[in-house]
């Protein structure tokens, strides 16, 4: 019988949950890091220009030190105070909320907006999906419903008068403890494994509304509703497929493999589909010891977690005939959401690592462009640029864009005289405070570049590839999103709790001797000549995250720290229309004391670098895959692991049904449940309600919590197969006219998605 042996639940390294890091990445950052080369930090190179910019910032005088104290957790928070003027440069206003402690168990949003969740794990999908039952979850009744663990997200609108779209949403991992009773865990050990994988994967959902700027519901028996798992075949192409190292006893040609997993980030392409990353894929297979190319992965000998080798034993990779099963994880999947027939694939040209993002940018020469973090300490950052070219309108030429091209790494520099490279905060005689860099190409059009590396080598190993060539360790790359406006490129640097004061550089500046880097930071690329298939580029430091209370690192590109919010663990990035960038975190409970939260930031004038807190997500949660469309009045988030500290029948959080005592609410499953979030502009809202701040607030902004009026949690919304809420249709039309968001026949006068997850250059 199969027997779970899931962490004792607890803090680890940063004070984070200890079953968090287990499940989401196999406790990475407790096990030795994997890249053991030589090759140069970031921060080596970015410890001068912090300190100059530091320098600059405070009108000359001395910066603060990079090496300093450890932030103190729960200290107090300086206020973001912004008074009620539209903030930065986007069309959504709202005044920033305090930051909330982390122990609250609520969706805390700006005063005079209300929210309302989407779709849960869990609920069916299909007119033939069974309704959810905790005491009966196999893999067939899971693959008929909503997954768990919501990650990357993108909501589209796909009429002019924005009543019918759908989302795309990753399910990212699982949490047994909290999604089975300890009774049906040990009475049914192969439902437990399959449910768990048919969990994983991606969710297609069809979506409709009664009118503009009301809150969606998703559709039952939708056209495009899909789910793809753990489970689903999908075809393998580039220059890797059919390699020997990709070959198993199940799929002898090396062409298919069954299922994705540990999908975190992704991007939408301007042909339409969704590109998905598999991230940490290694802690799902029992290692073989002594191999190299498992080890630089972070595959390990010995039981993992999950033990689900026990069940299907592809998943341990010292069984000869599955020697090559984890080779066959790692790649940006693509998926075409319009077509639920179609087969989805795995492109081996974009390397295999474990991928944060995919997002595709057509250059102006017409080539796709798609950037991609590798998310563990001291791993590189990755750019692939097309053979062939896009052609509006021809997908099926499309299509085919991200099976050959030019995979590079990142390899940073600095512009500093090396001894004037000290941390003292004294601006070098160059007077720069920024760097280069250089995009170093490993496959060419299906050609090696790499010495000692076949094509199938480099694209299989990529990180022992990256490792020959020199790339730039960083602190731990997570999101890389281009600008659909301006064309600069972000990069979110979460954190490096393995950080040492003897391995700063210019691009990864912080350090102190008992946290590494805390609370990470962001980094703007700009390619030469605003050619995004330019070889090289320049970079500068946007921010690093900290509490400005507490902090002495904490920089904001000069705006004042007294006035942002608190950030820690940047993690996903997004755009709104006019190209402000707004950021996710994950991991500010352990860091800095606050539910991790949804924060804005102003890239252009005066007030580059100010960050205003938008959202905060229930007890335990990770806010991921935020989803601007600030032309509607709303934002959409994935609320992730909400309650993961705690166990069956002693929950921390009954998001979003929110079934205090262990009960039911009406209905309503009494479990956490991880979900798709819209947070909407309450314009005929209570004003009461609106007054209301959440438990953990100040009062300064923070609106309303649990508890909101009109939410309709499962209820139909009079359309026959719609689950979610039950507004009544024109609520805004005026509002909206007054707004001067519609043209005068009442139909939408701009682009509803923002351009999510892909630009097109002009």
């Amino acid at each position: 019988m199969l027997k779970r042996h899931l962490p004792m639940l607890g803090h680890t390294r940063g004070n984070r949950l200890a079953i968090t890091c287990e499940l989401k990445c196999g406790s990475a950052c407790s096990h030795p890091v994997p890249n053991t080369s030589d090759n140069s930090h970031f921060r080596d190179i970015a410890d001068a220009a912090i300190s100059r910019r530091a320098a600059l910032g405070a009108g000359g005088g001395l910066a603060a030190a990079v090496v300093v104290g450890a932030t103190v957790a729960g200290a107090p928070a300086a206020r973001a105070d912004h008074g009620a003027r539209p903030q930065g440069d986007g069309t959504l206003t709202f005044q920033a909320i305090d930051p909330v402690p982390r122990v609250v168990d609520d969706m805390t949003v700006p005063r005079g907006y209300d929210w309302t969740p989407i779709i849960r794990w869990g609920d069916p999908l299909f007119e033939d999906s069974p309704e959810f039952d905790l005491e009966n979850q196999t893999r067939e009744s899971q693959e008929k419903q909503f997954g768990y663990n919501s990650d990357y997200l993108n909501v589209i609108v796909d009429d002019e008068e924005g009543t019918t779209g759908y989302l795309v949403n990753n399910h990212e991992y699982t949490n047994e403890n909290i999604m089975f009773s300890p009774e049906y865990i040990a009475s049914n050990p192969e439902d437990v494994v399959g449910t768990a994988i048919a969990a994983h994967g991606l969710s297609i959902v069809d979506l409709e509304r009664t009118g503009a700027g009301e809150p969606w519901s998703y559709v039952v028996g939708g056209r495009r509703n899909r789910r793809i798992t753990g489970f689903t075949p999908f075809a393998v192409d580039g220059p890797a497929a059919g390699s020997d190292l990709l070959k198993t006893v199940e799929d002898p040609e090396g062409m298919t493999v069954l299922g994705t997993l540990n999908n975190c980030a992704g991007g939408t392409t301007p042909w339409g589909t969704v590109l998905s990353g598999e991230e940490n894929f290694d802690q799902y297979f029992v290692g073989t010891a002594g191999v190299e190319e498992q080890e630089r992965v972070g595959i390990s000998p010995g039981p993992t977690s999950r033990r689900w080798d026990l069940v299907h034993p592809r998943f341990n990779l010292n069984n000869e005939d599955y020697e090559n099963e984890a080779n066959r994880f790692g790649w940006i999947v693509e998926i075409d959401p319009d077509d639920p027939t179609s087969t989805p694939v795995k492109h081996t040209a974009l390397g295999r690592f474990k991928h944060e993002a995919g997002t595709v940018h057509i250059a102006r020469t017409g080539h796709a462009v798609v950037y991609s973090g590798d998310d563990q300490t001291d791993e590189y950052i990755y750019k692939f640029v097309s053979r062939r070219v896009y052609r509006e309108g021809d997908k099926a030429n499309n299509m085919k864009l991200l099976s050959e091209g030019t995979l590079y790494v990142a390899r940073f520099e600095g512009n500093s005289p090396a001894g004037e490279i000290d941390g003292s905060g004294d601006v070098p005689s160059d007077g720069a405070f920024d760097g280069a860099g250089t995009w170093v190409p490993l496959v060419r059009n299906n050609r090696s570049l790499v010495p000692g590396f076949t094509v199938e080598e480099v694209l299989v190993n990529t990180r022992l590839a990256a490792d020959t060539v020199g790339a730039t360790k960083m602190d731990r790359p997570e999101d890389v999103e281009p600008s659909p406006t301006s064309g600069k490129i972000y990069v979110a640097l979460t954190n490096n709790s393995k950080r040492s004061p003897d391995y700063v550089d210019e691009a990864n500046p912080v350090a102190v001797p008992d946290g590494g880097n805390r609370d990470g930071h962001v980094i703007e690329i700009t390619e030469q000549r605003d050619d995004h298939t330019s070889t090289r580029f320049n970079w500068s430091i946007l921010l690093l995250a900290g509490d400005p209370s507490t902090s002495e690192t904490a920089y904001f590109s000069g705006f004042p720290k007294d006035q942002v919010s608190p950030i820690s663990c940047p993690d996903n990035l997004a755009f709104d229309s006019k190209g402000t960038l707004w950021i996710s975190t994950d991991g500010q409970p352990g860091k800095i004391g606050y539910s991790d939260a949804l924060h804005k930031v102003t890239l252009e004038g005066e007030d580059r670098g100010r960050v205003e807190q938008f959202l905060a997500v229930p007890a335990d949660a990770e806010t991921s895959g935020p989803v601007i469309h600030d032309l509607d009045d709303s934002v959409f988030v994935a609320v992730q692991h909400p309650g993961e500290g705690g166990e069956w029948g002693a929950h921390t959080s009954y998001f979003p049904d929110f079934a205090p005592g262990g009960g039911l609410k009406g209905d309503l499953v009494a479990v956490p449940r991880p979900a798709v979030v819209q947070v909407y502009l309450d314009v005929l809202g209570d004003s009461d309600d609106e007054e209301q701040g959440s438990d953990g607030g100040a009062g300064n902004g923070n609106g309303k919590g649990r508890g909101q009026a009109n939410r309709g949690k499962g209820s139909d919304n009079g359309k026959g197969k719609g689950r979610g809420n039950g507004r009544g249709k024109g609520r805004r039309d005026e509002e909206n006219r007054r707004k001067g968001r519609f043209a005068e026949d009442g139909r939408r006068s701009r682009d509803w998605n923002n351009g999510k997850g892909h630009g097109v250059e002009g």
